[in-house]
């Protein structure tokens, strides 16, 4: 397997992927531009990039083969995630790895900010001694507003803290808990930040919600002479407008270490200002960061590609080593569900009910089953390069909606897996699967809410029938004429003399001839073929 490494990542990174028989590694001399990247990734299983490589919709669509990209860092602005998703391309990133760089040096532009180290220092380079212009103030006391607190928010109301600073944070996701465990205060809305924040520092992500979100109506809201830091994503601060509230004094200062294009153009206002100091995207620019983003892109990319585990996934929910040996069983029972529905459902389905019971419902994640029923039913929309990370993607631009259930009812199996299909309101079809005596032996044993004992390999002869006497030997007689053999038989009857579902499992395909004749024998009806 071809790994293509973009960007330069540490050593250690490099030489762990290396060691891998199983990996041909490739390093790039130099960044390459769109163009110059397209031959290249050709026969690329997986790229490996910082921020500088651009890994566009062309380039994914130049690259077959590839099935990941790993990015030495936080952000993944620089690839097409919607892209990546669509043609089934994971995309992970190592958050942990710059969380202390980039902790620290929001706290650096906060220190230097509030004691105005740069201008000094330029003050003092160019020969003067001038105490009283960059008289600062102190922390202690001054209250810190964080927007974002995952983990690099964490870390820097940790050291907040540390300096006797009052800190509050937001974030959506933060609760009332771990709020009381950092030893913040909680805002429950963004103005609650504004009103009170001496300095407020920036660790979200680029949203439809965070893009631009600090402009002339967010400073407005602040404190006079209010000090902002970023060191997260350029997008999430309106340029000009932070211009306009730094020329009224609205602002104080601001530091920067981002910004919505890099490199900063050389004529960019913000070079010019006396009020913003500056560093060039410096956030997990430390020896210890790239070592760890390095290593840690290293192992996300081999776990993958080696044993199927998904960490720091921007597009496929977490699944480690041990929870994926707990689904295998399922995700395998769960595509065969799929595709037996996939033959016999009629094409206007819009919608399928996944209810897992018994011991299914206690697995710790059903996303990955959820996305092998919808593979195995997708099947038969002939879509190319469909897998698990676009799966649900394509179900919606497809129009159709998937709904899981972790039911706690009774089931008469240990393990039960259900699937019904919908068009509208109205169930088409259902089938459901357990596993005989242990995970390697699964079966399907309801399928039109009839029991049933199907394996999940192998070509099926489906049919009703009139429960009469002969009909199986006169079924066994036909198939044996045109040299199709028996392997298996799965018989359910309403009532004596009514009408059976018999579901033979075939050696090879019935020729067309035999299912004509079928359809032709008045005793018989609905006669179909399908392939697990």
């Amino acid at each position: 397997m071809k790994i293509l490494v973009c960007d330069p990542i540490s050593p250690q990174g490099i030489a762990a992927l290396q060691q891998r028989p199983e990996f041909q590694v490739e390093v790039l001399p130099k960044r390459l531009s769109e163009a110059e990247l397209l031959p290249v990734v050709a026969d690329a299983v997986a790229l490996l990039v910082r921020s500088e490589t651009k890994v566009t919709r062309k380039v994914l669509e130049a690259a077959p083969l590839l099935r990941v990209v790993g990015r030495a860092g936080v952000g993944v602005d620089n690839v097409d995630v919607e892209a990546a998703t669509q043609r089934g391309v994971v995309v992970m990133n190592t958050p942990g790895g710059n969380t202390i760089s980039t902790a620290e040096l929001s706290f650096a532009m906060i220190l230097a900010l509030t004691r105005k180290l740069p201008q000094a220092h330029a003050s003092m380079a160019a020969g003067k001694w001038d105490r009283k212009q960059f008289q600062g103030a102190e922390l202690a006391g001054k209250t810190l507003g964080i927007l974002g607190m995952g983990r690099i928010g964490g870390e820097v109301a940790k050291r907040a803290l540390a300096f006797g600073m009052k800190v509050i944070g937001y974030d959506p996701f933060l609760t009332e808990a771990r709020a009381r465990a950092l030893g913040i205060e909680l805002a429950g809305e963004l103005d609650a930040v504004y009103r009170v924040a001496d300095f407020i520092t920036v660790h979200m992500p680029v949203t439809e919600q965070t893009r631009g979100m600090l402009n002339t109506a967010a400073f407005a809201k602040m404190k006079p002479g209010v000090r902002i830091v970023n060191c997260a994503r350029g997008e999430i601060i309106v340029e000009a407008d932070l211009i306009a509230a730094l020329d009224s004094g609205k602002v104080a200062a601001a530091g920067l270490d981002v910004f919505i294009v890099e490199p900063l153009a050389a004529d960019h206002p913000f070079r010019k200002h006396p009020g913003i100091t500056l560093t060039p995207h410096l956030g997990a620019s430390t020896a210890e960061a790239q070592e760890k983003c390095g290593l840690e892109v290293a192992e996300v990319i081999t776990a993958y590609l080696l044993t199927g585990e998904v960490r720091n996934a921007v597009n496929l929910p977490y699944l480690d080593a041990q929870t994926y040996e707990q689904v295998k069983p399922y995700m395998a029972l769960g595509e065969k569900l799929g595709r037996l529905l996939a033959q016999l459902a009629p094409p206007q389905v819009d919608r399928l009910h996944i209810t897992y019971g018994g011991k299914a419902q206690e697995l710790p994640n059903i996303d990955p089953v959820t996305r092998a029923v919808l593979q195995g039913f997708l099947s038969r929309a002939s879509v190319k390069d469909l897998n698990n990370v676009n799966v649900r993607s394509i179900a919606s631009t497809l129009g159709v909606t998937v709904e899981e259930k972790r039911s706690h009812e009774p089931v008469t199996f240990n393990e039960w897996l259900h699937v019904q299909a919908f068009d509208g309101e109205a169930k088409v079809i259902s089938a459901g699967g357990t596993f005989f005596g242990s995970p390697n032996n699964p079966r399907i044993v309801r399928l039109y809410s009839t029991p049933v004992e199907i394996p999940i390999n192998g070509t099926f002869l489906l049919l009703t029938n009139k429960d009469r006497p002969g009909i199986v030997g006169h079924l066994g007689t036909l198939l044996a004429r045109h040299q199709v053999n028996i392997a298996s038989m799965s018989l359910n009857r309403d009532i004596c003399g009514g009408h059976a579902f018999t579901v033979l499992n075939l050696d090879s395909e019935p020729p067309a001839a035999v299912l004509a004749e079928l359809e032709q024998d008045p005793d018989i009806q609905n006669v179909k073929v399908v392939n697990l």
